[in-house]
């Protein structure tokens, strides 16, 4: 028996938000194709996500995988929750992120749930308001959470000591 390496974990955590067919007519009947929503992150604060299309839906979600994985941006997070409410929007989709004490827990919908929690939120209260579509969702929440900064992220990008700040 050949010896054969264990796929090494990369530590990220996936999550498929939503699976599409799509189903083009051709001569001899129907041919199906795939598209996935896919969310990677860290748990500790990256977090990117990424739409991958194939014939099959575990190659779809793999190529989703791989963009969501070179998307990958950075998000300042305070403690379990969010330094700030922020509204993230794209399309005609807006999401509303906003900080909540410690214990309440993740409050959002599927779509928004996926991105928070792989970026590492465990408190937040959030509404999409706008467009329901996953991929307006998805994007507005990763928009919302690119907009959030530390005030001594802010501090420090005005050249100013962070006691200066009014919060």
């Amino acid at each position: 028996m050949a010896y054969r390496p264990e796929p090494e974990d990369s530590g990220f955590l996936e999550k498929v938000v939503h699976v599409n067919r799509v189903a083009k007519v051709v001569k001899g009947g129907r041919r199906f194709s795939f598209s996935a929503i896919v969310v990677v992150g860290d748990g500790r604060g990256k977090v990117g996500a990424a739409l991958g299309k194939a014939a099959e839906v575990p190659e779809a979600i793999r190529k989703g995988t791989e963009r969501a994985k070179k998307a990958m941006v950075q998000v300042d997070l305070a403690g379990t929750t969010v330094p700030h409410q922020a509204v993230g929007k794209h399309g005609s989709g807006r999401v509303l992120l906003k900080p909540a004490a410690k214990g309440t827990g993740v409050i959002a919908g599927g779509s928004v749930r996926a991105v928070v929690e792989a970026a590492g939120v465990k408190d937040l209260l959030t509404k999409v308001l706008g467009s329901n579509n996953p991929h307006n969702v998805v994007r507005a929440a990763m928009d919302a959470l690119g907009q959030m900064k530390l005030a001594r992220t802010v501090a420090r990008e005005r050249g100013v000591p962070p006691e200066r700040l009014r919060v």
